[in-house]
């Protein structure tokens, strides 16, 4: 590979599995009764809507057909990908649903 195509690659690699932190977290708000949007703009306030965020949330299915997805997962790949200020607005969420 040239260096061109393997930082291509990199991106593109990079782009995807934002993509797929995306769809986690807007799985896991559906499969806990929660907007995301309604809490990336808790996160966000100063943000338009994000385009890649509202394609997620096309890509949802509802909660009975979607697979559990662990609040320490979604923590994990907010975290990862920098999103501290939206994993804080979930962890909020989360003991919210503890108290329940």
């Amino acid at each position: 590979m040239k260096m061109n195509e393997k930082d291509e690659y990199i991106i593109e690699q990079y782009k995807n599995d934002e993509e797929m932190m995306i769809l986690i977290y807007t799985q896991w708000c559906i499969n806990n009764d929660f907007d995301p949007e309604e809490l990336y703009q808790l996160a966000y306030p100063n943000q338009q809507k994000n385009p890649a965020l509202l394609e997620a949330i096309q890509k949802t299915v509802e909660k009975n057909e979607s697979e559990e997805i662990s609040h320490q997962l979604v923590q994990q790949v907010l975290q990862l990908f920098g999103n501290d200020d939206l994993a804080f607005v979930v962890q909020q969420k989360m003991d919210q649903l503890k108290k329940k």
